[in-house]
């Protein structure tokens, strides 16, 4: 089983985000679970939400304590939020940050495997708004192999509709860049 923690702030499509690969992960045949974890915060207040995919049933129901990947879809969040806590030893980071990797690893201490994306630049080119989460996803299918990134055609053009293409392009366009 795989597992996943995304953070975010509110208003910035984690949950969306969550829930998207959950539902491409289920297209492709697999068990997915997707939840949110968050209280009566606001508008930009942090959030974190969750996903696991496995290959067979999934019986717990507990928020992820122990992630194999946390995504993250603002960098800002690594000021006020410990995202690497309960990561698992061979766990990975995916950032969205235009910064290199030297420079993140040394401001905020981030060790084992890590992913960068400048995920805020490619939603602004593609969509018109810096909201990063179907970007991100492109990274997260880049850098863990855990889905096709063409089992999303379908949960994103169904989830929004006439701006899905958009959102498919912004999401391939960080798969490519993601190293």
């Amino acid at each position: 089983m795989i597992e996943i923690r995304v953070h975010g702030r509110g208003g910035q499509g984690a949950v969306t985000s969550t829930e998207l690969i959950a539902l491409a992960a289920i297209h492709e045949g697999k068990y997915a679970q997707a939840f949110p974890s968050f209280g009566p915060e606001r508008r930009g207040a942090p959030v974190m939400s969750y996903a696991r995919i496995s290959d067979k049933p999934i019986r717990t129901r507990e928020k992820v304590y122990t992630p194999d990947i946390v995504m993250v879809l603002d960098p800002s969040i690594l000021k006020i939020v410990d995202v690497t806590a309960g990561l698992k030893k061979d766990g990975m980071v995916i950032l969205n940050t235009h910064k290199d990797e030297k420079e993140v690893r040394k401001t905020f201490g981030i060790k084992g495997k890590m992913f960068l994306v400048d995920a805020t630049n490619i939603a602004m080119r593609h969509l018109g708004r810096p909201i990063t989460n179907t970007t991100m996803l492109g990274a997260l299918i880049k850098a863990s192999g855990v889905i096709d990134i063409k089992s999303m055609k379908t949960p994103v053009t169904e989830r929004f509709g006439r701006i899905g293409e958009k959102n498919l392009k912004a999401m391939g366009e960080a798969y490519k860049e993601t190293g």
